[in-house]
């Protein structure tokens, strides 16, 4: 892709207000097929496409998200920025895959914690499931957005270029003041290499993964794992779901809802029919 073409996506996709990462993955995602036909992208045609998604799907066996993020950066680029009409560019409907996600316990997510040795490590990790971020969002933090009048996180230009807060524990902060006497941050509260940037995001989840290989968990994929966790287990403490969508940062309660699948203690509360006591037959007898 000529470096004019790939600056107008990225122009177009920044007016549409996508995020960085939004644009690096739909970027990268016409760059695959460019370079996999050593063809310019717009000089393809739908045969070649449907055939590189063939590729992606049968050869190199992508998981169903990386595929969806292909796919979506394809229909953008030559869908809404090109503007190709449907007869020259398809891509067929994906049916979505409902996953529930993999859950720790309580008793999990301390053992976690616990088995953490870096101190900044460890307090990232209680940061995302003491408030449910997204790694994104934990790795943006600054200290100012540490607001403990008021015992709230506020999170700034979340996932979809939205503010919002979300809780303060009271352990978390005791946590973030002792990191903070200890480390210092400037800019990003959890700083990379430098101080004045942020931590990378592979950098957080590898921390996950570290923490717990040491804890010797074999549930949850990633570091999200306990912004689920952190919805869950609210959940069963019986905190409202409008609540709990509100400090997720979800748009729309449907997405909330899906943690009611996985909450334990809404499912233990739940009586079968079969344990219902049957109510005794009046019989025949009359008056």
């Amino acid at each position: 892709m000529s470096s004019a073409l790939r600056q107008k996506f990225i122009d177009y996709m920044t007016l549409r207000r996508l995020s960085p990462r939004t644009q690096k993955a739909y970027t990268n995602a016409v760059a695959g097929l460019a370079a996999y036909f050593h063809k310019s992208p717009d000089k393809l045609d739908d045969d070649q496409i449907q055939a590189y998604l063939l590729h992606l799907i049968k050869e190199r066996r992508l998981a169903w998200n990386s595929c969806n993020v292909v796919f979506s950066g394809l229909r953008c680029f030559y869908g809404e920025l090109l503007k190709w009409e449907q007869s020259r560019f398809s891509i067929p409907p994906r049916p979505r895959q409902k996953r529930l996600p993999m859950l720790l316990s309580v008793q999990e997510v301390q053992r976690l914690i616990d088995a953490t040795g870096n101190p900044k490590h460890r307090t990232l990790l209680m940061t995302v499931y003491g408030a449910g971020l997204r790694v994104s969002e934990v790795v943006a933090l600054k200290p100012r957005h540490i607001e403990s009048s008021r015992m709230m996180i506020r999170v700034e230009q979340g996932k979809g270029q939205k503010d919002r807060y979300t809780l303060l524990p009271k352990r978390l902060l005791r946590e973030l003041r002792a990191y903070y006497a200890l480390y210092r941050p400037d800019q990003y509260l959890f700083f990379g290499r430098a101080k004045d940037s942020p931590m990378p995001v592979n950098s957080a989840q590898k921390a996950f993964y570290l923490a717990k290989k040491r804890a010797g968990i074999t549930q949850g994929k990633g570091i999200h794992t306990l912004r689920h966790c952190f919805a869950t287990h609210l959940m069963d403490m019986g905190v409202d779901i409008y609540v709990i969508k509100h400090m997720m940062g979800h748009s729309a309660i449907k997405t909330t809802s899906a943690y009611l699948h996985t909450s334990r203690q809404k499912i233990a509360n739940v009586i079968s029919p079969l344990d219902r006591p049957i109510a005794e037959s009046p019989g025949n007898d009359t008056f």
